[in-house]
């Protein structure tokens, strides 16, 4: 099933769940990483172009993801209805957080007026630069929104194994097989 139903989700957007994850935290991963990163250091120059060039194609996929999840049908959620909508409010936070670190990102990364260049395949350019401190402040909103980003996705990766261990809902099931069902089946 590559295509989302009612009650369950399709390949196409696990693969995009499950991607943008394991991206997210590799770029947090890397991001932390280069922060300690002395000037001779042989990946002081090249850390920054991976970040980028990945942050770059992140942004790419999640206006793809964004674009596929408002044209499919959303499978119908489980619990309570406060757990209902807490898990709305937090799908829209991961999102709003996820956008504002990436372009935070690419903010800093465009302050000089230059491009960003995506692992020398095509470049990005710069649309928005020379604002005042834009370096500067964009690096604070993006080093916070992203440790936000990550207790919030350590939060959503927490509850949905309370819900998949404790109290047996399909949800976690579902978003690895499109063969799992609302029910379990």
């Amino acid at each position: 099933m590559l295509r989302n139903t009612r009650s369950g989700w399709g390949v196409i957007s696990i693969l995009f769940h499950w991607l943008s994850a394991l991206t997210i935290i590799g770029l947090f991963i890397l991001g932390w990483w280069m922060t300690g990163l002395g000037y001779y250091d042989p990946w002081y120059n090249q850390g920054p172009w991976v970040h980028r060039s990945i942050g770059i194609l992140l942004l790419l996929a999640t206006i793809g993801r964004l674009a596929w999840r408002f044209s499919q049908p959303t499978p119908a959620a489980e619990g309570r209805r406060f757990e209902r909508l807490a898990a709305h409010l937090g799908h829209i936070a991961l999102y709003v957080l996820l956008l504002l670190v990436l372009t935070s990102g690419y903010l800093i990364s465009t302050a000089n007026g230059r491009g960003i260049s995506v692992f020398d395949w095509f470049e990005v350019p710069a649309v928005l630069y020379d604002l005042p401190n834009q370096s500067s402040l964009a690096g604070e909103v993006h080093w916070y929104s992203a440790l936000a980003l990550m207790v919030l996705a350590g939060g959503h990766a927490v509850i949905a194994l309370v819900h998949h261990y404790r109290y047996r809902h399909a949800t976690l099931r579902r978003m690895m097989n499109p063969r799992y069902s609302k029910t379990g089946h």
